[in-house]
């Protein structure tokens, strides 16, 4: 993992370097600098004192022995290179002085933080409680470097805090900041310090209605300034304005969000939003929908809408250099084609070309577009908006982040590839418990290069090692495989097998498709316990300080799954069986949720306490319930047709591909690790390579198929992938022993019942039925590609 062992070493590598005792060096900043420069002298000599409990001095002026000057590019007699740049640092050391130097505020900043990481303070010392590490104390008082930074790979690159209602919002206004009631400037201070800590820079604050508007508390503004961090907003907040707050937007007192209709009023809060915060730099959303996440009023003809966009475009651009007193096109603006506006966009709709097209997944994880050739060529590039916590249908997931790190690599670097370099928003729900997932984004967006096919699924694990200890990484490898792979085939909220916002049959909770009969139930749990007593291995030998950080990151997670799913399916068991036994263990699964609940917030003197008030309810879930319980055996609960999968018992094993591959060595074909049913995936070349072409021969084994047959049924599972751009589809093609091909293409309209399908089971089959050669005595069966980036999870056949 380069970036954690670059860290490691660097301070230690002091060749024809001066080494500084840092405790002992006087921290010297120029009081004409960015405000920022004096806010990072301070927290220098405070991680400094949480390593080694020396602080050390902070002055203006430099000290009669060892000094360390930190200075923007602006003020700094050296790195003049530096000045113009975006966001890049340089450490050097001449004499007994060592020099920070950055090309802007934020550069210096990150330059610092390299230092404190590099020292042993965590970026989530806080949020996370992970201890300074002791034994880095040397490095402290020896600390020696030399390193020039690049700039980062996106140039915005943030957090969305959203869904906040059962977590951060109670734990704000119950807890952390319950003088004020409300997620405020006392929490905002601590959520920027880490957006800044994590080398981001933006941060999109909580906006649902349970919260008072960012801007009704103006000292959060102050706080996210004191950190160098700019606001930006969601898809549905235009110009920093939350029309979702009932005190930023009443209907009773300021009519329909209806620009067509109440204009004049909509403008005015434009202005008013801008006269009160033209002084900060900040991310502009422009456009409009309707009231929070609701459609756009008016007229619902996408052309139509289209041309209202458009005035709005014009009128907000007007609002913004009046006040911002600069030309539009110098004033960082997004346009996220979210929802219905993305119909609107294709109806026609012209998004000036210095606006930042904004890409948004599918809210499960699958971007939906990528910009294509002519959108690549744009003054304001693109970005991507991602979710790691979703509420809508067809269903929340709001508790514990299970996305695929393979995935979230493969849907960022198919976006990155096209262009989306400008803006990056995780939506992170309440922060905790999404830990992992989120440090894997940011240091995407900060340093793209550092991943790769090869270290994707490799790399929350060797962070976590980084921190507990270098001997637990294939532990934490083994925990993480199996935790994500048991999510990827269903995700702990979706174990109630309801479909929210549809009919009433599939709203209601139902069994599972994991089977008593055939075992895959008992061999899920059965996982499920192994990873558990790997985690509970890890938790009794590392140190009692190290704990509360591993069960906040990792082990809620991980025993909270477990428990969701016992209680499923141990239900399930009482409703095939009416035994009393399975359904006193699916109570028992339901109190051991409710303990580790309490564990959560009662540890470390309730500092979280609150943080998870309930298992989070959402809108558009019931997985927070108890299921009904039986005296009898019962089919009532049986899940429907729709939702069974066709899988054969004869599998073609993926992994066999591996040396044929390797000999062919052209790269089109590559098999992923973490990702798929069977956490290995087949990719048929790289999505953004258009032109890509080839095709790849598979052995059938004959175990399985009847003597002389005439024919195959295949079952062909998919990653359901969205086409990258509206001109493409996601199609490959089929054939076995050389006959006629046939071709596989995943049609689906979001919203309906089969993307609803795809999107909480991870994936899609393909059942056809093809001819065998009876002269061949190996069957062939021949994948070939017609839209690259297809990747196939699972085959099957009779």
């Amino acid at each position: 993992m380069k970036k954690i062992l670059t860290l490691a070493l660097s301070a230690l590598c002091a060749t024809a370097t001066h080494a500084i005792d840092l405790t002992k060096a006087t921290i010297v900043y120029n009081d004409k600098d960015a405000a920022l420069v004096k806010q990072m002298a301070n927290v220098l000599a405070e991680d400094v004192e949480r390593v080694s409990g020396i602080k050390p001095t902070v002055s203006t002026q430099k000290g009669k022995g060892e000094n360390v000057v930190l200075a923007t590019a602006r003020y700094a007699a050296s790195h003049k290179e530096l000045r113009g740049a975006w966001e890049r640092y340089a450490i050097d050391t001449k004499g007994s002085t060592m020099y920070v130097t950055g090309s802007d505020a934020r550069g210096l900043a990150y330059g610092v933080l390299h230092i404190s990481e590099a020292i042993g303070v965590s970026p989530w010392y806080w949020w996370a409680d992970v201890p300074c590490d002791a034994s880095k104390r040397a490095v402290c008082t020896d600390y020696a470097e030399t390193m020039v930074s690049k700039e980062p790979s996106v140039k915005y690159r943030g957090v969305f805090i959203n869904d906040e209602d059962w977590g951060l919002k109670t734990w704000s206004s119950r807890n952390f900041e319950k003088e004020l009631g409300d997620i405020g400037p006392k929490t905002y201070d601590k959520v920027c310090e880490l957006i800044l800590r994590l080398k981001g820079n933006m941060l999109a604050p909580a906006m649902h209605t349970c919260t008072g508007a960012f801007y009704s508390h103006p000292e959060s503004q102050v706080m996210a300034d004191k950190w160098g961090i700019m606001i930006t907003t969601s898809h549905c907040e235009p110009l920093l304005f939350n029309n979702a707050a009932p005190s930023e937007w009443d209907k009773e007192r300021d009519g329909e969000w209806n620009w067509e209709t109440n204009r004049e009023t909509i403008l005015q809060k434009f202005n008013d939003r801008l006269r009160e915060t033209a002084q900060y730099n900040n991310i502009y959303t422009t456009g409009m929908r309707g009231l929070h996440d609701e459609a756009m009023k008016g007229s619902s003809d996408n052309s139509v809408r289209a041309r209202t966009l458009e005035k709005v475009f014009a009128e907000q651009r007007r609002i913004l250099e009046k006040y911002k007193g600069e030309k539009a096109k110098d004033i960082p603006q997004i346009f996220v084609p979210y929802k219905e506006t993305l119909d609107i966009y294709d109806a026609g709709l012209q998004v000036p070309d210095d606006i930042t097209l904004v890409w948004p997944d599918d809210n499960y994880g699958y971007m939906k577009r990528v910009s294509n050739d002519d959108e690549q060529k744009r003054g304001g590039h693109s970005g991507l908006y991602y979710h790691l916590s979703y509420l809508g249908t067809p269903h929340d997931y709001l508790w514990i982040s299970t996305t695929a790190p393979m995935l979230m690599y493969e849907e960022l670097l198919k976006a990155y590839q096209a262009g989306a370099d400008r803006y990056w928003l995780l939506n992170v729900g309440d922060i905790k418990p999404m830990e992992i997932e989120t440090q894997m984004f940011m240091d995407m967006a900060f340093d793209f290069s550092d991943f790769g096919y090869d270290n994707a699924n490799t790399y929350q694990a060797e962070w976590l090692a980084a921190i507990f200890g270098s001997k637990y990484k294939e532990a934490f490898q083994f925990i993480l495989d199996k935790h994500y792979q048991l999510a990827w085939q269903r995700k702990p909220e979706y174990m109630g097998y309801e479909i929210e916002w549809d009919n009433k049959e599939n709203e209601r909770l139902h069994d599972s498709d994991f089977s008593f009969a055939t075992g895959t139930a008992q061999q899920r749990l059965v996982d499920y316990q192994d990873i558990c007593n790997a985690y509970r291995s890890i938790e009794g030998s590392v140190s009692e300080e190290l704990r509360p950080a591993l069960f906040e990151m990792l082990g809620y997670g991980v025993l909270s799954a477990y428990q969701m799913n016992r209680k499923f399916l141990y239900a399930q068991a009482n409703h095939e069986t009416g035994s009393a036994i399975y359904a006193q263990e699916a109570r028992k699964a339901n109190e051991e949720i409710e303990r580790l609940r309490m564990q959560y917030n009662s540890m470390l003197n309730g500092k979280w306490n609150e943080m998870i008030s309930e298992v989070p309810p959402g809108f558009v879930a019931q997985y927070q319930r108890m299921p009904d319980l039986v005296d009898a055996p019962t089919t009532a609960y049986r899940l429907p047709k729709a939702q069974l999968h066709p899988e054969f018992s004869n599998k073609i094993d993926l992994a066999s591909l591996s040396a044929q591959i390797k000999a062919e060595g052209n790269g089109t074909f590559r098999l992923l690790e973490g990702i798929g049913t069977d956490w290995l995936g087949l990719q048929m070349g790289q999505a953004m390579d258009k032109d890509c072409q080839g095709s790849i021969d598979i052995n059938i084994p004959s175990e399985g198929l009847p003597a002389n047959a005439d024919s195959i049924t295949l079952c062909i599972s998919v990653v359901p992938l969205w086409p990258v751009a509206k001109d493409r589809s996601n199609a490959f093609a089929v054939s076995v022993d050389n006959g006629k091909e046939m071709v596989c293409q995943n049609k689906f309209k979001e919203w309906g019942m089969e993307w609803k399908i795809q999107v909480m089971e991870n994936r899609k089959e393909f059942v056809l039925t093809l001819p065998l050669d009876k002269k061949r005595t190996q069957h062939i069966l021949t994948l070939n590609i017609v839209d690259p980036g297809q990747i196939i999870q699972k085959i099957t056949y009779k």
